[in-house]
């Protein structure tokens, strides 16, 4: 079995190594190949990636190139992990929107149109060149914005599947505070990617079954702590009945995050400090074994989600459990207030035909609102970033609820655009 990374450079990918090597049974992986043109950061990555499978005794041969075609080449999974314009786009994304009163965040508001505008044309690219050097391949998109680079890869015809982490790190320290075995707890997960809730957990019995509905248990023991960790009231969370993903802050509490994101460094700038930690580390030949650093990098249990998702794609899955995958797919009807083709995040059985949404209880107003406005927004996002110009770049911001007015989308627009020449060739 050959699995290629795009982007393998990344500070993420000996956390993919660490869960290859713990689930090789799930995902016997023969030949692992690591493509990225950044030769400086590929090297000491792929080097510390042999020294973690060699430590678990892993016999895959692990091959680092900067040519895709080449690294592509008769793949069984292609895992995308790009950064289109790394670390110094996403530092522009974070701090440019804040001078028009926005919130500066990567996957969302104007950073996050910035970054799919440059992101979505070479993602299609290396699409493209994937199914010409192997055709039957499974791409998984890791890459942000996930919902729209997704919907544009599934749009072009590509065998394709989001996934993110949000889902299986709230599945992990829930069952931690209720002290269950993670696998034995399903989430009803559901929005968009980045803009999900939590609406119940169901601990399921020896057959597979889901017992009674412990959200409120959860809130009522432990709503305090979750509150805090995403920097939200408790009231908030018991209101709902929910717990909400951490990017809801940015919609819920706007305006206190771009004053305190005023006030102190970027999250950008905080990663550019991590990675080059990371890097350092990554260059000391006896490490062999993930850095506790990783963790503040982000992407936490990416390495669980992607081996089991691929696992599940490719026939290989140990686990039965691996069959329902919360992933970004389809609505298909799954949602009835948004368009088949939109492309939603929500529990999903997934096999060699692909990831195939499950139902889902109905949602109310409050929630169902803010998805379909977030949805159309996606939409239009990803019109401009296929078509380019000025005029879908302001209507695509007049539609995100972060922007909404039609001064601060055009102000916006002049920012994007003058930030991001180096990267939108119709923008020059």
């Amino acid at each position: 079995m050959k699995l290629a990374v795009v982007g393998g450079g990344s500070t993420y990918t000996p956390e993919l190594a660490d869960g290859l090597g713990r689930l090789r049974k799930s995902l016997p992986v023969d030949e692992l190949v690591l493509v990225d043109p950044v030769i400086e950061r590929l090297e000491p990555v792929g080097a510390v990636v042999r020294r973690i499978l060699a430590r678990y005794g892993h016999p895959a041969r692990v091959v680092l190139t900067d040519d895709l075609d080449a690294g592509v080449e008769d793949c069984d999974a292609v895992l995308f992990q790009l950064r289109v314009g790394g670390q110094e786009a996403r530092a522009q994304d974070e701090e440019w929107p804040l001078d028009c009163g926005c919130v500066g965040q990567e996957t969302t508001g104007a950073g996050g149109l910035a970054k799919a505008l440059r992101t979505v044309p070479v993602v299609l690219d290396a699409a493209e060149r994937v199914r010409r050097a192997a055709p039957n391949a499974w791409i998984v998109d890791f890459t942000n914005p996930v919902g729209i680079v997704t919907r544009a890869l599934l749009d072009a015809g590509h065998r394709a599947v989001g996934l993110c982490n949000v889902a299986i790190g709230f599945q992990r320290r829930f069952a931690a505070m209720l002290d269950v075995a993670p696998e034995r707890l399903r989430l009803d997960h559901v929005g968009l990617n980045h803009l999900t809730w939590e609406r119940g957990l169901y601990l399921l019995d020896e057959h597979g079954e889901p017992g009674p509905d412990l959200m409120s248990t959860l809130l009522a023991e432990h709503g305090p702590a979750i509150a805090e960790d995403l920097e939200l009231p408790v009231e908030l969370l018991r209101a709902q009945g929910t717990v909400p993903s951490y990017y809801l802050r940015y919609f819920y509490a706007h305006d206190a995050v771009v004053s305190a994101q005023r006030h102190s460094a970027s999250r950008a700038q905080q990663v550019a400090a991590i990675e080059r930690e990371l890097l350092e580390l990554y260059a000391d030949p006896t490490l062999d074994t993930k850095p506790e650093l990783l963790e503040r990098r982000g992407g936490a249990y990416y390495s669980e989600a992607a081996v089991a998702l691929v696992a599940a794609l490719l026939g290989t899955s140990t686990e039965e459990s691996d069959r329902v995958q919360i992933a970004d797919v389809r609505n298909n009807g799954t949602l009835p207030f948004l368009p088949d083709d939109a492309v939603i995040e929500v529990p999903s059985r997934i096999d060699a035909n692909g990831a195939t949404p499950l139902p889902v209880a109905p949602l109310g107003p409050l929630h169902s609102g803010l998805i379909a406005h977030v949805a159309a927004y996606e939409e239009l996002a990803l019109d401009a970033a296929l078509r380019g110009g000025r005029d879908r770049v302001v209507t695509a911001l007049l539609a995100h609820p972060l922007v909404g007015q039609y001064d601060i989308a055009e102000a916006l627009t002049d920012r994007l655009l003058a930030a991001g020449k180096e990267h939108l060739p119709w923008a020059r």
